[in-house]
C-alpha cells in the first residue's frame, strides 16, 4: 500500500496557500477539473517538490445501472498518467439514470447519490468496478458517500456492503469519516459499527471534512470547519489501524491559510491520539530470541515505519542511536504489519482467481441485463422525483426527498454561479430565485456548463429580463458561449434567425 502521509485537497482558490503550507505530504485534485495537457502551474511545482498528487473523480457513476463510460474511464486514466499518481479514486454512487437501459429520459443529478445496499446493486457495482480496474493504469480506491436519505428494503449495513465489495473485487477503500458522521445523523447508523465491519487492510486513505446541521439534517458541505464528532471518528479509526494517508477536504468558503493549517493540525492530533490508544491496548511483542530488541524493525535498517502523519521517507530514525522505539510506534507497526499481510494474501488470492478464470477453470458470473434494468428503473424513479418533480417512489421518506431535492437545486445554482460568474452579475439579486425556479421545471441535461447555457436560453425565451441593458448583456453572453456549430433548423426557426432581425424570441 502506498504511504501518503498528511494531505489537503488542492483547489485553485487555495493553490498558493497549499504550496506554502508546512507538512503537506500529498494533495488530491478533482480529476474533472484538471486537463492532462495543461496541468496547473501550482500542481507542477508541487510535483517537482516530490508532493504526490492523486486525481479524485466525481463523474464515473460506478454505482449506476449502466456500465462505466469508456470515455470517462480514458479521461481518468490520462489524468493519473499525467500526474504520475500511485492510484486514482472515485465514489460508490450514481450520478445519472434513465436512458436506453430503462427506456426513460436520461437525467443528470449533478451530485453523488447513494446506491441501495442490496444484492442486485452490489452485483452491478462489483462488475462496474472490475471494468474500471481493467481500464485504469493504477489501482482504484472507492469512497463511501454521505446521504440525506435511505433506500427502502436495504439488505446490508454500510460496513457489510463495503466489505463484500472489497472482498469480491480487490478494490481499495477511501474511507470518509465525515460521511460516516453524516449517515449517523441522517440515517441513525453507528460509525463505530461501520468501522468494525470494514476490511481495514483495504484502506487506501481517509477523508476528513466539515459540514453543518439544519433542522436535524446534516449537510456534508465541505465549506465549514471539521467538527469534533468527525475528529472523534477519525481517532476511532486510527485506534484500530494506521491508515496510509489522511486528507482534509475543503471545496468552498475557504478560510485564511492559518485556519486551514489549524484544521490540518487538529487532524494530526486526532490521528496521533488514536495511535496512542491502540498502543495502550495492544499486547507488547515478545523480544526476538537472542536479540534483546523489543520487537521487529525493518530488516537491516533500524528505521521506524511511517505513520499517517508523514510519508514513507519522513519521520525520525533510531538507526545508530541504540534507543528502543516508543511503544506507540511499536504497537502501530505490529497492527500495520498484520493488515499488510492480509492485504497481500487478498491480492494473491485475486491474482489466482483471475488466472483460473483466464484458463477457463472458473468463470466470474456476469450481471444480467435484467438485474441492471431493475436497478436502473429504481434509480431513475428516485432521480426523477428529485429533479423532475415526479411522485416519490414507494417506501421513501417524502420529507427527506424534499430536503434532497432542494439541496440538489441549491447546488446547481451555486455551481453555475461559480462556473458562469457573469450570470449573477447580469441578473443581480434576482439570479438565485430565477435559477431555483428554472431548476424545478428543467432537469439538468448535461454538465454544469450546459446547465448555465440552458438557464440563460430559457430566460431569454421567456422574455426575461425585460428589454434593457440586462437583457442585451444576457443575450450577448449566451451567443458568445453557445458555440459556433450550427443548430438544428427547427431550433433556429423556434429561436429566429439570430442577428438578421429584431423579431427573434431572444431579441434585444
Amino acid at each position: 500500500m502506498t504511504r501518503l502521509g498528511t494531505g489537503i485537497g488542492w483547489r485553485p482558490e487555495i493553490a498558493d496557500a497549499v504550496e506554502r503550507m508546512p507538512g503537506i505530504d500529498w494533495v488530491e485534485a478533482v480529476a474533472e477539473n484538471v486537463c492532462p495537457g495543461h496541468l496547473p502551474a501550482s500542481l507542477l511545482r508541487l510535483r517537482e517538490r516530490g508532493v504526490t498528487v492523486v486525481p479524485h473523480g466525481v463523474s464515473l457513476g460506478l454505482g449506476g445501472a449502466d456500465r462505466p463510460d469508456a470515455g470517462r474511464l480514458a479521461a481518468l486514466a490520462a489524468r493519473a498518467e499525467a500526474l504520475g499518481s500511485p492510484l486514482v479514486t472515485e465514489h460508490i454512487a450514481f450520478v445519472r439514470a434513465g436512458g436506453p437501459l430503462t427506456a426513460t429520459p436520461g437525467l443528470e443529478a449533478g451530485h453523488l447519490l447513494p446506491v441501495p445496499r442490496t444484492r442486485d446493486a452490489l452485483d452491478v457495482l462489483c462488475e462496474n468496478v472490475r471494468v474500471a480496474q481493467e481500464s485504469l493504469p493504477v489501482p482504484l480506491a472507492v469512497e463511501n458517500i454521505a446521504a440525506l436519505l435511505a433506500w427502502p428494503g436495504e439488505e446490508m449495513t454500510e460496513g457489510q456492503f463495503l466489505y463484500e465489495l472489497a472482498d469480491r473485487t480487490g478494490v481499495l477503500l477511501l474511507v470518509d469519516v465525515a460521511n460516516l458522521h453524516t449517515n449517523h445523523v441522517n440515517r441513525g447508523e453507528d460509525p463505530a459499527e461501520a468501522l468494525a465491519e470494514l476490511p481495514l487492510e483495504a484502506i487506501a486513505y481517509v477523508h476528513v471534512a466539515g459540514g453543518f446541521e439544519r433542522d436535524g439534517v446534516w449537510h456534508d458541505s465541505h465549506a465549514h470547519p471539521v467538527p469534533r464528532p468527525v475528529l472523534d471518528i477519525l481517532t476511532d479509526l486510527t485506534s484500530r489501524v494506521t491508515p496510509p494517508g489522511v486528507l482534509l477536504e475543503r471545496d468552498e468558503n475557504f478560510p485564511a491559510p492559518g485556519e486551514l493549517e489549524g484544521e490540518v493540525g487538529a487532524i494530526r492530533e486526532a490521528v496521533e491520539l488514536g495511535a496512542r490508544r491502540r498502543a495502550a491496548t495492544a499486547p507488547r511483542e515478545v523480544p526476538a530470541a537472542g536479540t534483546g530488541e523489543a520487537g521487529p524493525r525493518a530488516a537491516g535498517t533500524g528505521k521506524s515505519e511511517p505513520t499517517a502523519t508523514g510519508p514513507e521517507t519522513a519521520g525520525p530514525s533510531t538507526a545508530g542511536t541504540g534507543e528502543a522505539e516508543p511503544p506507540a510506534a511499536e504497537a502501530g507497526r505490529t497492527t500495520r504489519r498484520e493488515a499488510e499481510a492480509e492485504g497481500t494474501a487478498r491480492q494473491e488470492a485475486e491474482g489466482t482467481a483471475r488466472q483460473e478464470a483466464e484458463a477457463g477453470e472458473t468463470e466470474p458470473s456476469a450481471v444480467g441485463d435484467a438485474t441492471r434494468q431493475r436497478l436502473g428503473l429504481a434509480q431513475a424513479a428516485l432521480l426523477s422525483a428529485l429533479v423532475a418533480g415526479t411522485p416519490a417512489p414507494e417506501g421513501f421518506d417524502r420529507v427527506r426527498l424534499g430536503v434532497q431535492a432542494r439541496a440538489l437545486a441549491a447546488k446547481r445554482a451555486d455551481v453555475v454561479a461559480k462556473l458562469a460568474p457573469e450570470l449573477p452579475l447580469i441578473l443581480g439579486a434576482g439570479y438565485r430565485s430565477a435559477f431555483l425556479a428554472h431548476a424545478q421545471r428543467h432537469p439538468m441535461r448535461g454538465g454544469y456548463r450546459q446547465d448555465a447555457l440552458d438557464f440563460a436560453e430559457r430566460l431569454l425565451l421567456d422574455g426575461r429580463p425585460a428589454p434593457g441593458r440586462a437583457r442585451r448583456e444576457l443575450r450577448r453572453w449566451w451567443l458568445d458561449r453557445s458555440g459556433p456549430a450550427p443548430r438544428p433548423l427547427s431550433r433556429l426557426r423556434r429561436l429566429g434567425r439570430l442577428g438578421r432581425t429584431g423579431r427573434s424570441p431572444i431579441g434585444r
